[in-house]
């Protein structure tokens, strides 16, 4: 293949991704995201939008010097304070990018941006230039350019070249085109900018109608080079087109679209396993390429197929994006060397701490369930992998319930270092202890809007995987805890959401709150 079938994948998890309500990461989750996607061989990796708050530049700047491969890029508005603190930010990286974008469909500009065509050009002109005066490789991006007028978008895109982008991003901001009409948009582009050979085309589309990996590849088909994507698709809204997809959609069906990527595909598991414990958001079980069930059979005509032939019904391997097979069975007579293996082929690579902590709990459900399962593993790593450095921890907690009553609480938490032990009453046993956490740690201000709870595997001693939504002020955070006892599990994930809450918190500025009501 030459260098015109090679497409880069620009990841925005760490942007675009943060920006799903109870998506927010720390500064040690983003690097540890980010020293995933560069293993990985992402090639951009869109590390945050630094004029958005203090935590935001901070990650950013982390990323740009840890990263060992990819071009890391910094968001900004056509606004020189944006992209100065961008180009600030990404400074320590060896290949740095600021992506500037302003709106260019007549909606956005006559009701969010309130100016005419040639204002809009002329803040092309000047962000650009400025950009390209800081950094050599310079992104713009016409939101909503789904939605733009032909004419005016590729005078935009023209524009926007001559000024020094190497690369012209052409979002999907919306959801709202169909494959057809987005190949189109991209064909009239390079049939109508006349500098359009100067530059690298990318494509980012969301998923609001379920099309955002149809119409990136349809993007590439017309002559893109660029897709930006993310880990699992999260994104505002309904999300982004997903990174998985994109990569194994091009590889499986390289008759049709004679494209490669620098993706290791064998790391893809571990990315998506590795990001839904740290964000708390669950992968769907039937969600393509890393879902629980998309290498799962269990029609017994699928069944006899895959026993006779497995590309009968499968149409990629499950260890090319990282699965292995395994006829190892775990129990409470496993060492931890076999886990650590099962661990290995389910697509997790973790530390010797982590695995110790886990090896701790696993030891600990073996002594309570008769067989453990693959998701029970999986429901122990996630739940272990997002407490590592949380303000307030679980320690213990002892429960009174049943029809005599008082139902009650006692439980014991450690913050900031510190032992907390407390008491407390409520209305059932669920109502106690959410009412101890709050005792022990006041947050008058938030508001409990989801408790949910579900079984991990079947059976009378299964593990119980407890979802607790908190929002304050208008801020949403999710909570994710997995326990045999389903009272210790919703501890933990009101304890996680309220960690998380906090954390947005210190996060939270009138910068960031502007900011990231206008991204593309």
């Amino acid at each position: 293949m030459s260098s015109d079938n090679q497409v880069i994948i620009f990841d925005t998890t760490l942007r675009d991704g943060e920006q799903s309500p109870g998506c927010s990461m720390n500064l040690e989750e983003k690097l540890r995201m980010a020293n995933i996607l560069d293993d990985m061989g992402v090639d951009v990796i869109e590390a945050g939008f630094p004029i958005a708050s203090k935590g935001d530049f901070e990650a950013v700047n982390e990323i740009a010097k840890s990263a060992k491969q990819a071009t890391i890029c910094g968001l900004s508005r056509a606004v020189e304070k944006d992209i100065q603190a961008a180009a600030e930010a990404i400074a320590p990286a060896n290949k740095k990018r600021i992506h500037t974008f302003i709106s260019t469909s007549p909606l956005h500009m006559k009701y969010k941006l309130k100016m005419e065509a040639e204002q809009v050009i002329e803040a092309i002109k000047n962000s650009v230039s400025f950009a390209r005066n800081l950094v050599d490789d310079v992104e713009w991006s016409a939101e909503d350019g789904s939605r733009t007028e032909d004419d005016f978008l590729c005078h935009c895109v023209e524009i926007a070249i001559k000024s020094g982008a190497k690369t012209i991003n052409i979002p999907d901001t919306v959801g709202y085109a169909t494959p057809e009409e987005f190949g189109e948009k991209i064909k009239m582009l390079f049939n109508r900018v006349p500098n359009i050979d100067d530059a690298v085309i990318s494509v980012h589309c969301h998923n609001d109608l379920g099309l955002a990996v149809a119409n990136s590849l349809a993007g590439v088909q017309a002559g893109a080079r660029q897709i930006e994507c993310t880990i699992n698709g999260i994104g505002e809204r309904a999300g982004n087109a997903a990174l998985e997809e994109v990569v194994m959609a091009l590889r499986t069906r390289n008759d049709l679209m004679p494209y490669k990527t620098n993706i290791k595909t064998i790391d893809i598991t571990n990315a998506s396993r590795n990001l839904s414990a740290i964000t708390g958001f669950d992968v769907q079980p039937n969600k393509a390429i890393v879902g629980a069930n998309a290498f799962a059979h269990e029609s017994g005509i699928h069944q006899d197929g895959m026993l006779k032939h497995t590309q009968t019904y499968e149409i990629m391997t499950p260890e090319s994006v990282g699965l292995k097979k395994s006829s190892l069975i775990l129990g409470k007579h496993s060492g931890s060397h076999a886990l650590k293996s099962k661990l290995k082929e389910m697509g997790y690579n973790l530390d010797e701490k982590e695995l110790a902590d886990i090896f701790k709990r696993f030891k600990e459900l073996a002594d309570k369930k008769k067989e453990i399962f693959d998701e029970d593993i999986i429901a122990l790593v996630d739940d272990e992998i997002l407490r590592e450095n949380d303000k307030i921890k679980f320690i213990s907690l002892h429960v009174q319930a049943g029809t005599t009553g008082p139902q009650s609480a006692d439980i014991v938490l450690l913050i900031d270092g510190e032992h907390k032990n407390v008491k407390v009453e409520g209305n059932g046993p669920v109502d106690a202890i959410f009412k101890a956490i709050k005792e022990i740690y006041p947050h008058p201000e938030a508001k409990l809007q989801i408790y949910k709870v579900h079984a991990v595997t079947g059976g009378t001693d299964a593990q119980a995987e407890v979802t607790v939504r908190l929002c304050e002020n208008g801020r949403t955070t999710n909570g994710q805890g997995a326990d045999a006892d389903t009272l210790v599990a919703s501890a933990r994930a009101y304890i996680n959401a309220l960690n998380k809450m906090i954390l947005k918190r210190e996060k939270t500025s009138p910068n960031e709150e502007e900011s990231k009501a206008v991204t593309p």
